[in-house]
């Protein structure tokens, strides 16, 4: 039986003389806005690598196993949306990323390279779950859960992870393990704070004055306490929920007038 060689239709094969089915350029595969041209990504680009930005929040694709070797930092943001960030980390032999707790984020983690000792534990001083982990191992760390990742091999322990929602600022690049503390410090950490969906506490503070200065007014119209509490506890909900400050307020504004929630009604009355 004549044997057919495995043509791939995407894209030209450089290693047989058999030419593939190319796209045109009108194909609606354009050039995307982090810079890589998808289309041709094999042929101009063989093994995967890119520059190691925060390429969020556009639509992005990447060869994270490729992408997570590549790095050489401490952490690097690849990706951060309102919701999800995607870091790359390398730890040096004996390295660790340094004991820690996300009261509010959820972390999954998967090593690409190396080997180490990942612990847990829902006390700083009490880490019962304690587990060997090496390439292609998933961690899954729950908010509110102490851990620290050791690398325990002779060779850079490559990983990524994935914090939900984000918990470092936008564009966050930490060369070193000491970088990273400085700034953890710089932001409140050294306190026991947390960066929470890409903004510190008194970043929050500033976003929300919005609704800080209609409360106020409220106070100045005579509006009664309790409708006042009950309105802007609901917004900052909204806001949460990532709605702005000015959507929350409209939002919560119009179950009022319209009728929506007749518990805000009755409370204005009050």
């Amino acid at each position: 039986m004549y044997y057919v060689p495995y043509v791939n239709p995407y894209s030209y094969n450089p290693y047989t003389n058999v030419p593939g089915y190319a796209h045109e350029a009108g194909s609606g595969y354009g050039t995307y806005p982090n810079g890589m041209d998808y289309r041709n990504s094999y042929q101009s680009n063989p093994d995967w690598r890119i520059p190691l930005k925060d390429y969020g929040p556009e639509p992005f694709v990447v060869n994270i196993n490729e992408a997570t070797k590549q790095n050489n930092t401490f952490r690097t943001a690849l990706w951060t949306g309102e919701h999800l960030q995607l870091t790359l980390m390398s730890l040096n032999p004996g390295e660790d990323i340094g004991l820690e707790m996300h009261p509010n984020v959820d972390q999954f983690l998967r090593l690409e390279q190396g080997q180490g000792i990942v612990q847990m534990g829902k006390e700083k001083n009490n880490l019962t779950f304690q587990r060997n982990v090496s390439d292609d191992f998933a961690i899954i760390i729950p908010a509110g859960t102490w851990h620290n990742l050791t690398n325990t091999g002779n060779t850079p322990l490559k990983l990524y992870s994935i914090y939900a929602p984000p918990n470092h600022p936008f564009g966050t690049v930490h060369a070193t393990k000491a970088a990273a503390e400085a700034a953890e410090e710089s932001h409140g950490h050294g306190q026991g704070n947390t960066v929470i969906s890409g903004k510190t506490p008194d970043e929050w503070v500033q976003h929300t004055q919005f609704l800080v200065n209609e409360g106020l007014e409220d106070v100045k119209r005579g509006i009664n306490a309790t409708h006042i509490l009950q309105e802007f506890i609901l917004m900052g909900v909204l806001v949460g929920k990532g709605y702005s400050p000015e959507e929350a307020y409209q939002t919560v504004e119009e179950w009022e007038r319209t009728g929506v929630s007749k518990i805000l009604q009755q409370s204005k009355n009050m």
